[in-house]
């Protein structure tokens, strides 16, 4: 019997994990196998691997610091942004950590307390409800196990198992799919690019240096012809001068994109949502890590007053977050709608010459 199962090991599982694992009996399932030596067995994060500032801010509240192993070159001080539909670039600066993903969540998962039960490389299956809480029901070393649990936990993403069963009647997020390809790269390029064109999509696009790779990306809606706008995309590039040979790899995954308060759900009866599976991440930019460790802090500050009446009080703490997606979303025209954000461009505020 546990008391709280959390169900995904990204940066807001286990942060959570981290956070009450001396306080509670706590099992935590995630389907990578994050604790595995050999990195070709690790299912990758489809992530551009950049630590935002937001993000930044909330490693130094939670008392921690980056250990040199996850960073890559090359350290990126600025943004050089493309406006396609406007045939206008500018440089902005921008302080972001250029980061190994998969390292990232398994230092993560590595600072966990040894008191948490771990199952990595498990498939969650469902729950039912019983007296005292809930059964889950997840696959292990191909085998179903049931556990029971007075707490359920979804830090599953986008694309959460855990939401989809207990908010049907609630508005989710927009899902756009994200496309990133890596490819070799000799070549220095000392900036995060960013990509605003309206025949490929409504939000953005991304090529991001990392170590001998360069990383081409975009959020795509899904089932409006992805991959041939994907391809565009690549194709209009390489005409401005990219380089995009001798693939590594292809990856992709969903990312929601709230555009209301509303979409923002903490969960309901003993169940409750964190980081992207909430619905917290940047309606702007995408940025979820922020997010993924702020919800996941402000849940474990609820559960510090025990179990009775914790949704109340998380769902009191996320009030700031939906505070700050509506104020995402109100900035998103300057960088969304063409014409606005040609006005801003135009005007050279705060870029760099």
């Amino acid at each position: 019997m546990y008391d709280i199962v959390i169900v995904g090991a990204g940066p807001a599982g286990a942060t959570l994990a981290r956070l009450i694992g001396s306080k509670y009996k706590v099992l935590l399932i995630d389907k990578r196998d994050m604790e595995n030596e050999n990195p070709k067995k690790i299912k990758n994060k489809c992530c551009g691997g950049l630590l935002a500032p937001d993000a930044q801010k909330m490693i130094a509240q939670l008392g921690l610091g980056i250990p040199k192993d996850i960073l890559v070159n090359p350290q990126l001080f600025a943004v050089r942004t493309l406006d396609l539909n406007n045939n206008l670039e500018r440089l902005y600066q921008r302080f972001y950590f250029n980061m190994d993903r998969d390292k990232f969540d398994q230092w993560l998962i590595s600072i966990i307390p040894n008191e948490v039960d771990k199952r990595l490389n498990a498939y969650f299956k469902s729950f039912t409800e019983i007296s005292g809480g809930y059964e889950i029901s997840y696959i292990y070393n191909g085998q179903e196990i049931l556990a029971k649990t007075k707490i359920i936990v979804g830090a599953d993403g986008a694309s959460s198992k855990i939401r989809k069963l207990i908010a049907e009647d609630i508005s989710s997020p927009e899902k756009y799919i994200s496309i990133q390809e890596w490819y070799e790269c000799t070549e220095y390029t000392p900036y995060f690019t960013a990509i605003f064109d309206e025949e490929i999509s409504d939000f953005y696009s991304w090529v991001i240096p990392k170590d001998n790779y360069l990383l081409l990306g975009s959020a795509l809606r899904p089932r409006e012809d992805t991959w041939n706008k994907y391809n565009l995309l690549k194709a209009k590039l390489i005409k401005l001068g990219f380089t995009f040979e001798n693939k590594f790899k292809t990856e992709g995954a969903y990312i929601n994109r709230p555009k209301r308060g509303s979409q923002l759900y903490g969960g309901k009866d003993n169940i409750a949502l964190v980081g992207e599976a909430a619905g917290a991440i940047s309606p702007s930019s995408a940025e979820g890590i922020s997010y993924a460790l702020k919800s996941s802090l402000y849940l474990a500050q609820s559960l510090e007053e025990g179990i009775d009446g914790f949704l109340d009080r998380y769902n009191q703490r996320i009030k700031g977050i939906r505070l700050n997606l509506l104020i995402k979303n109100l900035k998103s025209p300057a960088m969304y709608n063409p014409f606005l954000r040609q006005l801003a461009m135009k005007s050279g505020l705060q870029s760099i010459r």
